[in-house]
């Protein structure tokens, strides 16, 4: 009967299942675990989020280690005329366990003390968590502030952040007294592990026995980089001599590639759906010893997500239910919405809601870029429409916080078109359960997954998207979501932008208003096929079971 890898006090409290009895450990730089618990940003804690209690869900024996960030991300509120305020607060956590350990790890050739917290699986129906962190009495000053902020804006903090989280999780498994058959890194941010595992072993093979890598990136230009030197500097390889990292890694020049050197480290990577499988296989077939590039697509809990009362009218195929329940959640939102922004909406009034990070590629403001046909839309008397905003930009993207700004700017004088601020996981909820639409408008192949619509979906929020990421394994135009047709890739950034730019007011004015006005029964019918297509293959049980079977076998 296979039994939890990890030490009695932080054991799993569910009996392992014998498919998923190999040891595995899973890093990353965030989790999205509970909205009380303040230390992600965005979709990659989100997805984490899920993975984690979707392998408790499944009795796997795996555990997570990430860092407690005393700072958290930010908190996303308004300055004096109502403009993005950034703030930063220290949060405090009653949930989570001392567990006595102590350990330092050299940073910048500077013994650094971490300490490790522990999330007992049960508190928030995870798997067993470990979040370290620098901010100890022990250390000084800039020590103390490695584990300050998520992905703080100092380059050279966020290498620091990376030992910890990398080197500093393979320490804390040295401390249990363990060493899992499988370290999963979410991302290249605990590459350091890595370099643990091979000071420790001095084989190339052990470390490529246990490492496993998921990529969330569909364009060469966003692996992070970082001078050669610089990171040997800063004891990101431990104590490992440069030719040997070079000898392992196959980098020889002065700049070192995160993304790369875990391709070559690891036994076996993933992209996060089938999009982006064939589009980093495309990436990466010019270089040279890199493991097999295959994809898993992302998903999420469903349990966690899915409002109960759409669920039951789901499972009935009741449409009055459903509609009943959509309303309710409707005026729940909107009362948020009124909170915020003393704005009154209506439950009747299709409303379409654009929520995730705020970054450029998202394009949060592509269907503000022609006024005159914004204008028409909010101004329809026949076929009303209500339009919410929110997502967080990186606190210190000038770029992303002007285009929210701007946004609250031109929403002022619109009685039903406006933005939130505060969008962690409750507001996320909050607006999938209450809005109609659920908009996705990034440029095609810049997304590599991305998740949001699929929780929408699960609470009858019909997806309107570009074709890109994990909708192209979903979608079915005008049965269950809208699709804006794919514009020419030789179209400039402009064109290509006013391309889809048109291709959202077409299917807005042609086809979602007068389904949802004219043809309700069509529309619900829609939204039911919406619901029921997204499970179960966009629940997270089946990505965690693939990563099993597929990844980690």
């Amino acid at each position: 009967m296979a039994s939890s890898f990890l030490p009695k006090p932080f054991a799993h409290t569910y009996e392992i299942a014998p498919e998923y009895a190999k040891s595995a450990v899973y890093f990353s730089c965030e989790f999205a675990i509970d909205q009380s618990f303040k230390i992600y940003s965005g979709g990659l804690g989100f997805l984490a989020g899920s993975h984690m209690r979707a392998a408790a869900a499944m009795k796997q024996n795996l555990c997570g280690i990430g860092i407690l960030w005393t700072y958290g991300y930010y908190n996303q509120a308004r300055g004096e005329d109502r403009e993005l305020a950034v703030q930063f607060r220290k949060k405090e956590y009653a949930f989570l366990q001392d567990t006595g350990i102590r350990f330092t790890v050299p940073v910048h050739g500077h013994p650094v003390w971490v300490k490790a917290m522990f999330l007992p699986g049960d508190i928030f129906n995870t798997v067993p968590m470990f979040f370290l962190s620098t901010d100890l009495e022990e250390n000084d000053s800039l020590s103390r502030a490695i584990t300050h902020r998520l992905y703080d804006q100092d380059h050279l903090r966020r290498i620091a952040q990376y030992i910890i989280l990398g080197a500093g999780g393979a320490r804390l498994l040295d401390e249990l007294g363990i060493d899992p058959e499988v370290w999963h890194l979410n991302e290249a941010h605990g590459l350091s592990a890595a370099f643990h595992i091979y000071e420790k072993h001095r084989s190339l093979e052990e470390v490529k026995k246990r490492l496993v890598f998921t990529t969330h990136t569909p364009e060469e230009a966003g692996n992070e980089k970082h001078g050669f030197k610089l990171l040997h500097d800063f004891s990101f390889f431990g104590s490992l001599p440069e030719e040997d990292v070079r000898k392992i890694t196959g980098i020889d020049g002065e700049e070192f590639n995160h993304s790369l050197a875990a391709l070559r480290l690891a036994r076996i990577a993933n992209g996060v759906s089938k999009l982006h499988g064939e589009v980093s296989r495309h990436m990466w077939e010019g270089y040279p010893n890199i493991c097999k590039i295959t994809h898993v697509t992302n998903a999420q809990n469903k349990k966690y997500w899915a409002d109960h009362g759409l669920e039951h009218a789901r499972q009935r195929g009741d449409i009055e239910e459903l509609k009943h329940r959509k309303r309710e959640l409707k005026e729940r939102l909107f009362r948020v919405v009124a909170d915020q922004t003393g704005k009154l909406f209506k439950p009747d009034v299709l409303t379409l809601v654009w929520a995730r990070r705020f970054a450029g590629y998202k394009r949060p403001d592509l269907i503000a870029r022609d006024m005159k046909l914004f204008r028409e839309l909010v101004h329809n008397n026949k076929y009303p429409i209500q339009i919410i905003w929110a997502g967080k930009p990186y606190p210190f993207d000038y770029s992303a916080i002007d285009t929210f700004n701007h946004l609250i700017r031109l929403t002022k004088d619109y009685p039903n078109a406006t933005v939130l601020v505060g969008y962690e996981l409750e507001l996320s909820r909050f607006l999938k359960n209450g809005s109609d639409i659920w908009l996705n408008n990034p440029v095609v192949t810049r997304e590599a997954s991305g998740t949001s619509g699929m929780t929408a979906a699960m609470n009858g929020s019909v997806n309107l998207s570009t074709y890109d990421g994990w909708v192209c394994e979903f979608a079915k135009d005008g049965k269950n979501s809208f699709i804006i047709p794919p514009a020419d890739p030789s179209l400039s950034h402009e064109d290509r932008d006013r391309h889809d730019l048109l291709g959202f007011y077409t299917a807005m004015n042609e086809k979602i208003l007068p389904l949802y006005y004219d043809t309700p029964d069509k529309w619900n019918k829609l939204v039911l096929n919406s619901m029921n297509d997204v499970v179960p293959f966009f629940d997270a049980d089946r990505m965690v079971d693939e990563y099993y079977k597929n990844i980690y076998a």
